[in-house]
C-alpha cells in the first residue's frame, strides 16, 4: 500500500483521509500547531484509525514544503472567513448577542436589588 492510498485528493485544496469526511489539514493543525500527540487526535477525531493518523502525520512530514503550504493556505482562508464574518454577522448572531447582552444586563440588576 502505497502512503497516497490513505486519502482522496479531490482537488488542489481538498485533501480528505480516505473513507471519511475529515480533510488532512484538521489532523496536521492538531499535530502541527496544538502539539497533540497521534492518539490524542484519534480521540479527538474518532471516526480515524490510528493508522490513518500515522498516515497522515507521515505524509505531512515527506512531504513539508507542499503540504505545510496546503495547511498554511487552509489557516490563513480561515482566519480571512472569520473577520469576514466578524465584521458581517448573521442577523441570527445578532440577536442572539442582544439577547446575551440583556441577560448580562438583568443578572446585573438581580446582583443590586
Amino acid at each position: 500500500m502505497q502512503l497516497e492510498d490513505y486519502f482522496d485528493f479531490l482537488t488542489p485544496e481538498d485533501i480528505r483521509i480516505k473513507g471519511t469526511r475529515v480533510g488532512i489539514e484538521h489532523v496536521l493543525y492538531e499535530y502541527i500547531h496544538c502539539a497533540k500527540t497521534p492518539e490524542a487526535i484519534a480521540q479527538k477525531f474518532r471516526t480515524l484509525t490510528m493508522a490513518q493518523v500515522y498516515a497522515t502525520i507521515l505524509y505531512y512530514l515527506e512531504n513539508q514544503e507542499t503540504v505545510g503550504k496546503y495547511v498554511g493556505d487552509w489557516l490563513e482562508y480561515c482566519l480571512k472567513t472569520e473577520a469576514e464574518y466578524d465584521r458581517n454577522p448573521s442577523p441570527f448572531v445578532l440577536k442572539m448577542r442582544q439577547i446575551k447582552e440583556q441577560k448580562k444586563q438583568s443578572q446585573k440588576l438581580d446582583l443590586v436589588q
